[in-house]
């Protein structure tokens, strides 16, 4: 029988040989990926730019320059740099000091609910039956 090291050796080495293969997969697929970009860079300039620009065709290894000088000149993706998130915090920051002020004044409200069902709601049906007064006297045939 295998002692409990061993089986902890055992399976610590499945692990990281497990681990191992995975990255190994992930670099081929990248590469096979990469090899493909290239591959549809190649065939949608030569479809498209001869065509539309007058341009000459290219092989694969100057569509894939050309897709590696694009992402120098442009930029990989991935967003959100330094500068997007400095200000991303600086906007939420202004947010909170704005809902701060608004949240002092709010104590002002607890009460609101006991004025609209008190006075408000009168107030509000002596306000529409004035407008509809005025809007009946400025048109009289109706």
């Amino acid at each position: 029988m295998k002692s409990k090291i061993e089986k902890n050796m055992e399976n610590a080495v499945k692990f990281y040989v497990y681990k191992a293969f995975k990255i190994l997969g992930y670099i081929i697929l990248g590469v096979c990926i990469a090899f493909l970009v290239g591959y549809i860079v190649m065939r949608l300039w030569n479809w498209l730019m001869p065509d539309l620009f007058g341009l000459p065709q290219i092989d694969y290894w100057k569509a894939l320059g050309i897709l590696l000088l694009s992402k120098i000149i442009f930029g990989f993706g991935g967003g959100g740099g330094d500068g997007r998130s400095k200000n991303k915090k600086s906007k939420n920051k202004n947010r909170v000091n704005a809902c701060s002020k608004m949240r002092k004044d709010f104590s002002q409200w607890k009460h609101y609910d006991e004025f609209w069902q008190a006075e408000g709601e009168q107030s509000y049906l002596d306000y529409v039956k004035k407008l509809n007064t005025e809007n009946s006297s400025e048109n009289p045939a109706s």
